[in-house]
């Protein structure tokens, strides 16, 4: 599936093959790399870096996130995943469900609520999470081979499921493997549910995992915070 635009708005995911230069992408790794110490398996809140900000705000982006949200899409986190050799992991089936707030609040639509890096964190209703996308580029190539994620198109309109209710879906229904060049992007919705294997080889998989909605307010003191 190399090089193909595959899923839509509808299936709660698409794949864009050619949106940032090689060149580019190689450069925001450089930058990354050199301005933050990675992780065993990458890095959280780079919004604070300028240079993703600027590929974050990009237009080349922000239009592929205007086709899930409509007019505005305003990116509030980014992570860098970097699955390899040295760091090589299973992801089961699951939603993204928790988003980072700017302050706690009491409601019984929200939470458990945890900190990540003195980052406040909410598990979110599907009302807001309807109103997120998440574009994930590509800083190397995705293969069949290093660990590619992978998702059931449609599972989006589910809603927000449990654990039991995720792996029933994922055992009925087919998934489809994102592989996609260096440079392409994957845009998600973050209730798809999704997963990926362990790397079979040691090629590095880096992708920067920028979200954005189509506001920051989601009602009286609930704001998403920049990430």
């Amino acid at each position: 599936m190399d090089g193909e635009n595959i899923g839509d708005v509808r299936e709660g995911f698409a794949i864009e093959p050619a949106v940032i230069s090689p060149g580019e992408c190689d450069t925001l790794a450089d930058t990354i790399s050199s301005s933050f110490e990675s992780r065993r398996a990458g890095i959280r809140h780079l919004m604070q870096d300028e240079s993703v900000r600027t590929i974050a705000s990009d237009d080349r982006l922000l239009a592929i996130a205007k086709r899930f949200l409509g007019s505005v899409a305003v990116p509030y986190r980014a992570t860098l995943f970097e699955k390899s050799g040295r760091a090589n992991w299973l992801v089961v089936w699951h939603q993204d469900t928790a988003l980072p707030l700017e302050q706690r609040f009491s409601s019984p639509n929200w939470g458990p609520w945890s900190t990540k890096e003195s980052i406040n964190y909410a598990h979110a209703p599907s009302s807001a999470l309807e109103r997120v996308i998440a574009l994930r580029l590509h800083l190397d190539a995705s293969s069949s081979s290093n660990g590619p994620l992978r998702v059931i198109p449609g599972s989006h309109l589910m809603g927000v499921l449990d654990d039991g209710a995720v792996f029933d879906h994922a055992r009925k229904n087919e998934s489809v493997e994102c592989t996609v060049p260096i440079g392409g992007v994957i845009a998600m919705r973050p209730l798809i549910i999704h997963a990926s294997s362990k790397a079979k080889v040691d090629a590095p998989r880096r992708v920067l995992h920028i979200e954005y909605a189509d506001t920051l307010e989601f009602g009286d003191n609930i704001r998403l915070t920049i990430a």
